[in-house]
């Protein structure tokens, strides 16, 4: 019988779920709605009954040995999710204790970006490392801190909230009240604040001339930077000196072997990653330069957090 986890990735719209067994091969994978239930219990009968009901598609028999499960703000020591600004459950919600009443299994949670993280180092580029960040650049920017082989959790679970870093004083407004945060300025809404920024500030002609906000996206911007767009490859550069110099702080505390950035904003490439490496340099300690990798994440499947999800599960068994 095949030993499989399952991999739970619970978004603002969509919750993402895997059935994954220990050489990363997902064996069958689907959506339910986050939001089509609005109390906890009724959406976690749903979320049961269809893992349950994906199970028995499955051709092979497989034995479940943990549930694995990635959520904003998700504490890994209390297997809560704490005052998620984009969930429907307000405050503090006991999801592993009511969960367990459905399912008697090992079960583990954490935060979306601490998920990808596990996975990088089980399934992707990480496999060899001990030591090494993952950024997650996409509506917001998460981040996973792994020392020692282990994920940084700190003494509440809630260690390693890069995208919160203040960078700008009395900067952009962020979805949590405060000011001049990080993933203000690196997200995909962020760089579309920047080009905004840079067409009411420049003369300079741009295909986004007659682009609205809600128009444009992550991915016109990185089209039109390879096209040679100059208020788009402005964007890039602005935004990856703002990475690159937050992560010239974060070095200086965990010494990674290598930062992998995952997600959306990431898929462009070089356009990101190349002024990220280069203002990061530009701003470390000359004891740490030219050491860090700037690397894409290698968990390229459409389902990657499902992976990371599901790795926890392993990662936690073993030890």
């Amino acid at each position: 019988m095949k030993e499989v986890a399952v991999g739970i990735d619970i978004g603002g719209t969509f919750t993402k779920y895997g059935i994954v067994d220990k050489m990363g091969n997902c064996l069958i994978d689907g959506t339910i709605s986050t939001t089509q239930e609005k109390e906890l219990d009724q959406y976690l009968d749903l979320l049961k009954t269809t893992i349950d009901e994906a199970i028995t598609i499955i051709k092979d028999p497989v034995q479940i040995k943990g549930l694995g499960i990635g959520a904003p703000n998700g504490n890994f020591y209390k297997g809560t999710i704490e005052y998620a600004p984009n969930l429907s459950w307000k405050g503090v919600v006991p999801f592993i204790e009511e969960f367990k009443k459905r399912y008697n299994l090992p079960m583990f949670l954490t935060n979306d970006a601490n998920a990808a993280a596990i996975g990088e180092m089980v399934y992707g580029g990480a496999k060899h490392m001990k030591d090494f960040i993952i950024i997650t650049l996409g509506t917001g920017l998460g981040s996973g801190l792994v020392v020692n082989g282990e994920l940084v959790y700190g003494h509440d679970g809630f260690a390693g909230e890069l995208g919160h870093l203040t960078i700008v004083k009395g900067g952009r407004m962020c979805a949590s009240g405060r000011r001049g945060s990080l993933e203000t300025y690196v997200s995909a809404p962020g760089i579309k604040r920047t080009v905004f920024e840079l067409l009411a500030d420049s003369l300079e002609d741009s295909e986004f001339r007659d682009v609205t906000f809600n128009q444009l996206t992550a991915k016109m911007i990185s089209d039109a930077a390879k096209k040679g767009d100059k208020i788009a490859m402005e964007a890039f550069e602005r935004t990856g000196r703002y990475l690159g110099e937050a992560l010239a702080d974060t070095v200086a505390h965990t010494s990674p072997e290598a930062i992998f950035l995952f997600g959306g904003l990431a898929n462009a490439g070089n356009l990101i990653i190349e002024p990220t490496k280069r203002h990061m340099e530009m701003n470390l300690l000359k004891i740490f330069q030219n050491k860090v990798k700037i690397l894409p994440s290698e968990l390229t499947e459409t389902n990657a957090a499902v992976m990371g999800a599901s790795a926890l599960v392993w990662k936690e068994l073993e030890k």
